[in-house]
């Protein structure tokens, strides 16, 4: 019975590691700990006498082995990267947005913000904001639209502001028609890079273009101001585009 008794003494001292030791700490070693136990449970069969305890102890090892090699390997989440469009994309998320706010909701501006995510040249942005009006409930409401990967950016998605009291007769925020903007901001900044755009890359390639789309209730048109810079104030250059015609206005400083 010394066997028997020896086979135990192995089988548990198998059965008392942890399967975060390095006995169940690879594919390896799974192997050879199934093939291990298969020897002494052979070297227990010849003896009637063998504890019942061993053949537990056997069923619970092998069980454990096989439920430990079934785990997947974990996997880290994968990092999402910035999500980069133009205006009339994010107008269209964002308008939908507006609209289950209010029903005679109407843009008055819309606004891209610089992000390390992108430099716009390319008429795309993380991060886009449209501003709304109720002419009825006099009441405004902005809506931002993010898909920034940057730490302090406004979560994915469509992102509502607060409310605030809206004067129709403020000529900065006059109201428009989504189908006056039938130019992208993509299409803007190609008419502005015509436009002394062109000369400002050129001399700094890093510089971030931004944009702003309202209403000139002194021409009556929708403008497209292209701001070559990361704010309307320090611009280096600002160029206003038609945005129903995509036509060059003027140059804006």
């Amino acid at each position: 019975m010394k066997t028997a008794s020896l086979a135990l003494t192995e089988l548990t001292a198998i059965a008392a590691e942890p399967p975060g030791t390095a006995l169940f700490s690879s594919r390896s070693q799974l192997v050879r700990n199934r093939s291990g136990i298969r020897r002494i449970a052979l070297r227990a069969r010849g003896y009637a006498g063998s504890s019942a305890a061993l053949v537990l102890t056997l069923l619970a090892l092998l069980t454990a082995c096989s439920s430990d090699s079934d785990k997947p390997a974990e996997t880290k989440p994968e990092v999402k990267g910035p999500e980069l469009i133009t205006a009339r994309s994010a107008f269209q998320k964002l308008y939908i947005a507006a609209r289950g706010w209010n029903q005679d909701a109407k843009p008055y501006r819309i606004e891209s913000t610089a992000t390390g995510d992108g430099n716009g040249q390319d008429g795309k942005w993380a991060i886009w904001r449209c501003s709304f009006a109720s002419p009825a409930r006099r009441l405004e409401k902005s809506f931002t639209w993010s898909g920034s990967a940057a730490n302090d950016a406004p979560e994915r998605g469509v992102n509502p502001g607060t409310e605030d009291t809206y004067s129709p007769t403020n000529s900065s925020t006059q109201v428009f028609d989504m189908a006056f903007l039938k130019i992208d901001s993509d299409q803007a900044f190609a008419t502005a890079q015509k436009h002394g755009g062109d000369k400002i890359l050129e001399k700094a390639p890093d510089t971030p273009v931004i944009y702003v789309c309202d209403w000139n209730h002194n021409t009556s048109e929708l403008t497209w101001h292209v701001i070559y810079g990361a704010s309307r104030e320090g611009a280096k250059l600002t160029v206003a585009v038609n945005a129903s015609s995509g036509e060059f206005i003027r140059v804006e400083k």
